[in-house]
């Protein structure tokens, strides 16, 4: 009597420990179950974002920032590749049909909201095959004359009177420089300007410097030095009032009344991107542009930062493209 007295509570105390620990481990397995998927699985190696553009260039800057951000955030490596071509398209195309789950890519507006109208047969669809993460950064284009025109409103009479006798610049067929150009003529009114497109924007500045061209939209970190210098006139800006360039006004101020028109970059990763990986670039890329670091970066290297939801990128996407969808077609602008 007395032994079997003795084990029955020995028997029923290791009986509740156990039930305990069984309970504690089902509680942090319940847990672990309900935790978003990328806390666990995403990434799982080295992200690789592939920019368009060569090492220096803007869009290649607005990449590092992001990836040395997000490099830290996730405790993993994102690296870089350049992957210039065709505007951007080259790169594009090698984002949206990347399999791995871990390659994203940095754009421009054309990419997104252009390529295909200029090129019916572009390799990529940008409304099918890309998944949209965030608007990174943007910036307003200068509209730059030779130094000694006339400022202001009298610019914009100027450019009315003279017709298809002034020209402007762009760095290429279908680039925001010249579409952009064909949106403020057309706010300007009669205006006839015929484009020369030229191989980058020093050359555009060197070409309006000889008189050759009146008139170009160039960012504003090409723009300003040659501006200080006396050598460009700033009539004003496609965008509103921007700390990219606080010394020019926008040219609604002149009386060119246009939608707001600015170049921007974007990241955005192949549509077959894992859910997962969309829950957690869609909470992280915001943050990383937001990041104190990485703003004064993007800030210094031409870009005014952003940082967006897919549904505001996606909002924008299509407002630019309908606005330089009808510039396409009421001018017949093709690719050569």
């Amino acid at each position: 009597m007395t032994t079997t007295a003795t084990k029955t509570p020995l028997n029923r105390a290791r009986f509740l420990r156990r039930c305990g620990r069984l309970a504690l481990a089902a509680t942090a397995a319940s847990l672990v179950t309900t935790l978003p998927a990328w806390a666990q699985a995403w990434p799982s190696k080295p992200v690789k974002i592939v920019v368009g553009f060569p090492g220096g260039s803007t869009p290649d800057i607005a990449a590092r920032v992001l990836a040395d951000t997000l490099a830290k955030a996730w405790g993993q490596t994102v690296v870089v590749e350049n992957k210039p071509g065709a505007s951007g398209n080259v790169a594009a195309d090698a984002v949206a049909k990347a399999t791995d789950d871990h390659t994203l890519g940095v754009v421009i507006n054309g990419n997104l909201t252009s390529a295909k109208q200029l090129n019916p047969r572009l390799a990529y669809d940008p409304a099918k095959d890309f998944a949209f993460v965030s608007l990174i950064a943007t910036a307003p284009l200068v509209l730059v004359t030779p130094a000694g025109q006339p400022q202001g409103a009298a610019w914009v009479a100027a450019a009315k009177a003279a017709g298809d006798k002034w020209s402007y610049g762009s760095v290429g067929i279908g680039s925001v420089g010249h579409l952009g150009m064909e949106v403020v003529k057309g706010a300007v009114g009669n205006s006839g300007a015929v484009h020369v497109p030229y191989n980058g924007n020093p050359a555009v500045v060197t070409a309006m410097m000889g008189g050759q061209v009146q008139m170009a939209l160039i960012p504003p970190g090409v723009a300003l030095p040659q501006v200080k210098a006396g050598k460009l006139q700033a009539v004003g800006l496609t965008g509103p009032k921007s700390p990219l360039a606080p010394d020019v006004p926008p040219l609604a101020d002149a009386g060119v009344k246009m939608a707001p028109l600015e170049v921007w970059t974007a990241l955005v990763a192949p549509a077959s991107l894992s859910k997962a990986a969309q829950e957690r670039l869609a909470k992280d890329v915001p943050a990383a542009v937001r990041d104190p670091e990485a703003r004064q970066r993007l800030l210094t290297g031409g870009w005014d930062p952003q940082g967006s939801s897919a549904e505001g990128l996606a909002a924008r996407v299509k407002d630019e493209a309908r606005i330089l969808g009808d510039i396409i077609v009421s001018r017949g602008i093709k690719l050569e």
